[in-house]
């Protein structure tokens, strides 16, 4: 069974929800991502979203791109951040997932991209500008090597295009809990805890929620109703805030588990 699968199953049996960290890959350089997802790991994030930097991202908000930015001014690749992840399983079984926008697999070339994650030990891919029915042959060759494909449902999504998402989706439902670009908010509707709940009407599969989340609060009354929570602007804000300071990961690792500890208690 997959990684990430694997840890939805094991985390029911004990009635608990998944965090789940996304940081950029390579910033500020990749030696310190690496250093991260072992922090995080042991701060008790559940799975590790890693973000494949592009110039010109389609969902992310200004938090993110600037992270893009930097990671691509210090040399980040594809190849080198799939060197980074085999490195990774030398040290940590923690479930990886990929987010990337298409043009970055469409250079590398699906096949050849899939291969070598699969090599490398990713576990997931979450692809914000592919959509599922455009996505054929990349889930098949993720199939092939047990590498899960993750889409999104959000707020404004059809009943129809939801069952269609979700049954093409897996691993976990990705639902975006605002509408717009990604970043933290001040507060997080009362009715994204409604819509997951009516999302869970057309599927048995995890429904994790992400898209502006920051607040010890809003993990606790989203992880209440999710199977997942997932934090990103606000991990990535905060790297930025130590960035150059030697106490950078156990800084973010203090931040990240202090988030952990309130979703362990909703």
């Amino acid at each position: 069974m997959n990684r990430i699968e694997e840890k939805f199953k094991t985390l029911k049996s004990h009635k608990r929800k998944a965090f789940i960290a996304f940081i950029t890959a390579g910033d500020p350089d990749l030696k310190t991502t690496e250093k991260l997802v072992a922090a995080l790991e042991g701060s008790g994030v559940d799975i590790i979203e890693l973000g494949i930097p592009f110039s010109d991202p389609l969902a992310d908000g200004p938090t993110i791109q600037a992270s893009y930015f930097r990671a691509l001014k210090r040399g980040t690749t594809v190849k080198k951040i799939l060197e980074t992840v085999k490195r990774l399983r030398l040290r940590t079984s923690i479930p990886i997932a990929l987010m990337s926008s298409y043009n970055p697999i469409l250079h590398f070339g699906e096949e050849k991209f899939i291969k070598a994650c699969a090599d490398a030990g990713v576990d997931g891919l979450i692809i914000p500008d592919l959509p599922p029915e455009e996505a054929h042959s990349l889930r098949k060759a993720a199939l092939r090597r047990d590498i899960v494909t993750i889409f999104f449902v959000a707020p404004t999504t059809q009943d129809e295009r939801i069952k269609a998402n979700s049954k093409l989706s897996s691993g976990f439902i990705y639902y975006v809990s605002l509408t717009g670009i990604t970043g933290t908010q001040k507060a997080v509707a009362r009715s994204v805890v409604k819509q997951i709940e009516y999302i869970k009407r057309f599927t048995k599969k995890p429904v994790c929620a992400g898209f502006g989340i920051s607040s010890p609060q809003q993990v606790r009354d989203i992880g209440r109703t999710a199977d997942g929570v997932i934090v990103g602007s606000a991990i990535v804000k905060k790297i930025e805030e130590y960035r150059g300071e030697r106490d950078l990961v156990p800084a973010v690792s203090r931040y990240v588990h202090s988030l952990v500890v309130s979703l362990r208690g909703a």
